[in-house]
């Protein structure tokens, strides 16, 4: 379970630091790398505590020597290769995440629809388009938009909680 919580809060880390970089508004791919750059060094100091603790497991001698030893390998193992894929793979996966976040975002603008779910099935939103209306009202969402548009200070109405009593 300490394994697992170290090689995840590692990845965590990595990937808000880039986010911030992301934001700040750097490229998906020089966020990553500075953000990895920047735990780089906190990550192996961390895990190379937690080896050198668990070490003494590793060779171990003695009564139960070969449970202890069977489970020292691996928890040292484990961690060894849990920081060194995670140095590479999560800066990796934030990259081509985003890139893919922003592909989608770009779709949506190319389509002009209201929303994802619109620009996600043109054949749904586009037999709901003529039954509707104009382009803008082709779902659900847009009109609930709309509607706050035109009256942000009233509650949505039509639902059971806002019917009065006959």
């Amino acid at each position: 379970m300490v394994l697992i919580g170290l090689a995840a809060k590692n990845a965590i880390l990595i990937v808000e630091f880039a986010q911030q970089g992301f934001l700040d508004g750097k490229s998906a791919t020089e966020a990553a790398l500075n953000a990895a750059r920047l735990r780089f060094r906190p990550i192996v100091m961390t895990s190379l505590a937690f080896v050198l603790g668990v070490m003494p497991l590793m060779l171990a001698t003695g009564a139960g020597a070969g449970a202890r030893r069977s489970m020292g390998t691996g928890v040292v193992g484990g961690m060894l290769a849990a920081t060194f894929i995670a140095t590479i793979f999560i800066p990796l996966f934030f990259v081509i995440v985003s890139r893919a976040q922003e592909g989608a975002a770009k779709e949506l603008r190319l389509r002009k629809t209201c929303c994802l779910a619109c620009s996600l099935w043109p054949a749904a939103s586009r037999s709901a388009r003529t039954t509707r209306g104009p382009r803008w009202s082709c779902c659900r969402r847009s009109i609930q938009r709309r509607r706050r548009r035109a009256r942000p200070w009233c509650p949505p109405t039509g639902g059971p909680s806002t019917a009065t009593p006959r």
